[in-house]
């Protein structure tokens, strides 16, 4: 189930006073993390459409066609030899999103350098595929970024869904490069979402978190925002 259009009013509203808090440096940088199939697409695409704010989605095609070469497939075909080749050019692209220039007030990304280093490196660096040097690299370069390059967040939606659920998704929208993605690693990757972002257990969060329900039906999640909407909305103004 995805998260129903009448819940991202409601969202849009949230983002739009907390973009007066800060200062107009920078745009408000909102990240919109979740497992796969959590329905962070969908959510984009909501904003799109909203003048005032810079839709960012996951740069993919850049990662299948890094002057020709298919990266993505190259990591699905083999882990072991292409994951560290990968994801330093996820880091990349992910830096040229945070960095990048707009006029508009709000920037909404879907993922972030962070997750690439707290979700799916961490991940990958657990399996083997990804060797203890091959990491230490990583790590300097990911020190370097957030030492040298504007990357800093304001919000983080943590789209927060089970295993499988968005197992099931993922299996119904049948996307080539997902096939041979196991329920296993699904539920790996949930636990890692989970430790960083709503038991803050694991890495550090760089911006207030506001957590929705991605499992629920449409009527229930609205309901349940509305509910909650201004004791979210205060605990983020006290955050932020």
């Amino acid at each position: 189930m995805r998260l129903p259009f009448k819940l991202y009013p409601h969202i849009g509203r949230i983002i739009k006073k907390m973009a007066h808090l800060k200062e107009k440096s920078r745009p408000f940088t909102v990240i919109v993390e979740g497992n796969i199939g959590s329905g962070k697409t969908t959510f984009l695409n909501y904003f799109k459409k909203k003048k005032d704010i810079c839709v960012l989605a996951e740069p993919i095609e850049m990662w299948r066609d890094c002057n020709g070469n298919n990266l993505l497939g190259l990591l699905y075909e083999d882990p072991k030899r292409w994951s560290f080749t990968f994801q330093m050019y996820v880091l990349l692209t992910m830096m040229q999103n945070h960095t990048l220039q707009t006029s508009q007030s709000v920037k909404l990304m879907e993922r972030s350098v962070y997750s690439g280093r707290y979700c799916f490196i961490e991940k990958m660096t657990r399996e083997g595929f990804i060797s203890a040097p091959s990491a230490t690299v990583i790590d300097e370069y990911f020190d370097w970024i957030l030492k040298n390059s504007d990357v800093d967040v304001d919000l983080i939606v943590y789209l927060r869904t089970t295993p499988e659920t968005v197992y099931k998704r993922m299996i119904e929208r049948n996307r080539q490069e997902e096939k041979t993605v196991s329920f296993q690693y699904i539920r790996e990757l949930h636990e890692i979402h989970e430790n960083w972002l709503y038991h803050k257990t694991l890495h550090s969060c760089p911006a207030p978190v506001l957590v929705l329900d991605a499992n629920l039906d449409k009527q229930s999640i609205v309901r349940e925002y509305t509910k909650s909407e201004s004791h979210i909305y205060e605990k983020l103004a006290v955050s932020a």
